[in-house]
């Protein structure tokens, strides 16, 4: 804000033991079994949970196939309670594309940890939604709408809460008649569970050099469309991965048809974050990736009735940054906990909340606070997530390193190697070695990629896409995509990248215009941003950094 905060009144403040930084699958796990062991113990544990959507699952986005190991363990009469977990995975097939046509892999070569019996299709924002509804009823405090924007230190450095943003603030930066000032929330303990990329998260990272010792965090664009398909064409349960066209063998993706529900399909495609050509364009690669004998069948005849995009983290167990911190530790996909062959996240989400809210109990009853949680730590690296991301983790570095055709068979050999001799495998532990945003290369060495038009029944504009992900922001706001130097889109990224930003943002946020003489201005249309964080990943010069609008500003994503 243009407003000093010594001319702002004074924030109120509330004190809980444990607040926690949004009201995902990982902040919700930690919230409930707080409260579960409160009650087994018959202490009292207050705990709030900050939520920026405008309600809680409001910005969740996941395929999602989820493996109930977490919710298991969480709740075990999940279905009981009337869980929206009921498709269950049927048939898993895999397809190879290619420009016309398609080979089915045997599943009998994918690594049995590839298998998805035993798995369910779901809306991860509905599973999201019921997670909040078992949290209040056991007394815990949520707030969606409102955005946590400051981390709050104490005099040795620790941290010690958050401060919630402003709102009523005009793009001017100046207080308008709607100015509410922000709340403060204490805790003993902090945790941050915000998902991909999260703006607190990667202050106390930094603050800390909690990736001091990690390879650097990779990261991939999940782009989704929900399709009502006619009843003919519908197969619940079932679970179609696949790879190859349309990207080519030096960008890494995949994509996906999963059938739940009343002839719902979600539609899926995910590209690594890592590509080298400036000219592509994830959306547009994911618009023809439906055109797709193999995927057109399945869609023609039917509606789609949602769109959403996120950044995926893909990093996996290199990638992991020390999980604590003095006051509080980092949950989820906050931290990186994504299994990227498996495209699954939730499960160790949640195990990560359980974890963390053992730590904090443990540390509340013995009257600690506003110290590490070493016990969290540990639990995460050795116990079933560790596990888990540890089978895989060759499985991006060599697929970066080699392209498709070669890396997935290499990494598919490594995860069978540590499937048959418990976790180990002769290729050691490969690095990631350097950022996305370093990937891609100067535009020089690239023809720019002309798209097919889209038609608007199968194939749709970004624009189009975005009013079905209910995306809105309170426009007199701040533009919450900052600039670190307003000049660097226009001086430097469009002469030698042809300034990406207008390819790998999926809701046509950036834009270079030029007036009648011609001459280039970049532009950000900040109301469409779905939240999706892949400026804050991909910008070659690192030049934008995502923050928090104001708070219930966004998505809100029904049944994705």
């Amino acid at each position: 804000m243009d407003v000093e905060a010594s001319e702002l009144p004074a924030r109120e403040s509330m004190d809980f033991d444990v607040v926690i930084v949004g009201a995902g699958p990982a902040g919700l796990a930690a919230a409930i079994r707080l409260k579960q062991l409160a009650a087994e113990t018959g202490r009292e544990i207050s705990v709030v949970v900050l939520e920026k959507g405008s309600e809680v699952g409001a910005h969740i986005l996941s395929g999602a196939v989820i493996d109930p190991v977490g919710l298991n363990r969480l709740i075990p009469d999940w279905k009981a309670k009337g869980a929206p977990v009921q498709t269950e995975v049927t048939e898993d097939r895999f397809l190879l594309l290619g420009p016309q046509g398609d080979m089915t892999l045997p599943a009998i070569l994918m690594p049995p940890l590839m298998n998805n019996h035993g798995n369910y299709i779901v809306s991860l924002g509905a599973v999201t939604r019921w997670l909040g509804e078992q949290a209040a009823e056991l007394g815990v405090e949520i707030y969606p709408g409102f955005a946590a924007t400051e981390v709050l230190y104490d005099g040795n450095g620790a941290v010690v809460g958050v401060a919630t943003g402003d709102m009523g603030v005009g793009r001017d930066g100046k207080p308008k008649d709607s100015f509410v000032r922000g709340m403060e929330l204490r805790g003993k303990y902090t945790l941050i569970a915000e998902g991909v990329r999260g703006s607190l998260a990667k202050q106390v990272i930094a603050r800390f050099s909690l990736d001091s010792g990690a390879e650097p965090q990779k990261y991939g664009i999940g782009l989704k469309e929900l399709w009502e398909v006619a009843p003919g064409k519908h197969q619940p349960g079932l679970v179609q991965h696949s790879f190859g066209w349309p990207l080519g063998n030096r960008t890494g993706g995949g994509s996906f048809l999963y059938h739940y529900g009343e002839n719902l399909v979600a539609v899926g495609f995910v590209v690594h974050l890592n590509y080298e050509n400036p000219y592509l364009s994830p959306y547009d690669e994911f618009q023809r990736f439906k055109t797709h004998p193999a995927i057109r069948t399945t869609l023609e005849g039917g509606k789609r009735i949602a769109y959403g995009a996120r950044a995926i983290t893909e990093g996996g167990w290199q990638s992991l940054p020390k999980l604590t911190f003095p006051g509080g530790a980092l949950l989820g996909c906050s931290a990186g906990m994504v299994n990227v062959p498996r495209i699954k996240g939730s499960h160790n989400a949640i195990l990560s909340g359980i974890e963390a809210a053992e730590a904090v109990a443990d540390a509340l009853e013995k009257g600690r606070a506003h110290d590490e949680l070493p016990a969290y730590e540990a639990a995460v690296r050795e116990g079933p997530i560790g596990q888990d991301l540890r089978r895989v983790c060759n499985s991006k570095p060599m697929w970066s390193r080699f392209g498709t055709a070669l890396g997935i068979p290499l990494g598919g050999i490594d995860m069978w190697l540590r499937t048959v001799f418990g976790g180990w495998s002769p290729f050691g532990t490969w690095r990631h070695g350097k950022t996305d945003a370093s990937a891609i290369k100067p535009a020089a060495g690239f023809e720019p990629i002309a798209y097919p038009k889209p038609d608007g029944i199968l194939t749709f504009d970004k624009l189009t896409n975005v009013a079905f992900s209910a995306t809105n922001h309170e426009e007199d706001q701040p533009v919450h995509l900052k600039l670190t130097d307003p000049r660097v889109p226009i001086e430097v990224n469009l002469p030698t990248w042809a300034e990406p930003a207008q390819r790998y943002c999926p809701a046509g946020v950036y834009e270079v215009v030029r007036d009648d003489k011609g001459t280039p201005r970049f532009q950000i249309n900040a109301q469409n941003c779905v939240h999706c964080k892949t400026c804050d990943i991909k910008d070659p010069s690192q030049n934008i950094t995502w923050v928090c609008p104001e708070g219930g500003g966004g998505p809100n994503y029904a049944g994705m």
